[in-house]
């Protein structure tokens, strides 16, 4: 595998838009400590059989990983560079508010490459209505910090919220620029049923959100980065020349890659599969015809704190045959700004038949999708950028028969 995703799912509070597998604990909770300690163990299994050894990008994510502290957060960083000998690429993730100069300083030192700030909005109205921790002032003077630290900088910014004007998004995105950073993820506001925006949404009118709404955002966005140099590589990210995220781009050009921690997710060949299962023997056996296996760890964190060990932990898996795998890697694809390589299409032409390629191309092409390329390949237009989903669909509808699901 070439990719390592490590999820810490602890934050100072739990937004009113999360709906991620994260929770509101006390700094001096002794669960997260342990929860750290349980991540290394399992590093270290890993490592023992070598399932490491070609990892070129590492992602730390949650939650909040800077939540954790310089020491507990330290001695974390210092296993992933230990056990992944070919490391290139480094990130964190991190919110302004738990972001100080002490912990800067040890991810500098301990080989971090990338920071990832949580900022969200530079408005403080906008913030509260979102229930972040942080404020403007205190997100500005963090990412200029951050950016005076040496690390490559990343911020994510939302869209489509609660109280932000026209006026507030261009202010934030100018914030964010005036900074100094070199990579910006955008992103709409999604509101989902389980989070607190969801309850209180659900029979109330979001105008703030209307899908009209967000694709102006997105395109404000992109204009404003763009003419700073930031251009955009996938769906919702922009990037400074060598900037770019490669850990991003192995999600999206089906490198496998595997995640521990709580709802963490993976994606394996049934090569690191059957390597993975000498140290989960709970794992199901590998149904015939298989070649891809999404998993996606369901541990809650103090099962994963108190049983470390990766036989222990609960997963649920997608088995995916050949064909289902190729055309995962199609939608996967048309996220990036360089879509579909040549490369690509010729094997989905040879595996999938070119009559059913061709037809389901020539309808993404008529409705203004995509693009072809004179090398070949098929990128994604605005159009198909801002109406992703219905490219996504498209290429996703090539495949034939269910996806086999199992949980342990």
């Amino acid at each position: 595998m070439s990719a390592l995703y490590l999820h810490v799912p602890f934050c100072a509070r739990r937004c009113l838009y999360c709906d991620f597998p994260t929770r509101a604990a006390r700094a001096d909770d002794e669960l997260l400590v342990a929860y750290a300690r349980a991540l290394r163990l399992q590093l270290a299994e890993l490592t023992s059989l070598g399932l490491l050894e070609g990892v070129r990008t590492a992602y730390l994510g949650g939650g909040t990983p800077s939540f954790l502290g310089p020491k507990t957060l330290g001695s974390l960083v210092a296993t992933v560079h230990r056990a992944c000998p070919a490391l290139a690429e480094l990130s964190c993730e991190a919110n302004p508010d738990s972001l100080g100069d002490e912990l800067l300083a040890k991810l500098a030192d301990g080989g971090v490459t990338r920071v990832s700030v949580g900022v969200q909005s530079l408005d403080d109205a906008e913030l509260a209505a979102l229930g972040r921790a942080h404020g403007a002032p205190q997100a500005r003077e963090r990412l200029s910090a951050a950016v005076k630290s040496g690390l490559l900088v990343s911020c994510d910014l939302m869209c489509a919220i609660p109280l932000q004007t026209e006026r507030s998004w261009r202010a934030t995105l100018a914030g964010v620029i005036d900074a100094g950073v070199g990579h910006v993820s955008v992103y709409p506001l999604q509101i989902e049923e389980s989070s607190a925006f969801g309850r209180r949404y659900v029979h109330a009118e979001a105008a703030f959100n209307d899908p009209d709404v967000q694709a102006a955002r997105m395109l404000e966005a992109e204009g404003a980065l763009g003419a700073a140099g930031l251009v955009r590589y996938e769906v919702a990210s922009y990037a400074r020349p060598g900037e770019a995220c490669a850990h991003n781009l192995a999600y999206w050009t089906g490198r496998p890659y595997l995640g521990l921690g709580t709802g963490a997710a993976g994606m394996l060949d049934a090569r690191g599969y059957a390597r993975l299962s000498v140290v989960a023997p709970q794992l199901p056996k590998l149904p015939a015809n298989i070649t891809r296996v999404r998993l996606t760890v369901t541990s809650s964190p103090r099962a994963v704190a108190l049983r470390p060990r990766l036989r222990d932990l609960s997963c649920d898996l997608e088995f995916l045959t050949a064909d289902q795998a190729l055309c995962e890697d199609l939608m996967l694809a048309a996220r990036t700004s360089a879509g579909l390589g040549a490369p690509l299409l010729e094997r989905a032409r040879e595996r999938l038949g070119a009559r059913r390629l061709d037809a389901c191309l020539g309808r993404v092409l008529r409705r203004g999708l995509v693009t072809s390329r004179p090398d070949g390949a098929l990128a994604p237009t605005r159009r198909g950028w801002l109406q992703g989903n219905e490219l996504y669909g498209e290429l996703w509808g090539l495949h034939e028969g269910e996806v086999l699901g199992a949980r342990c």
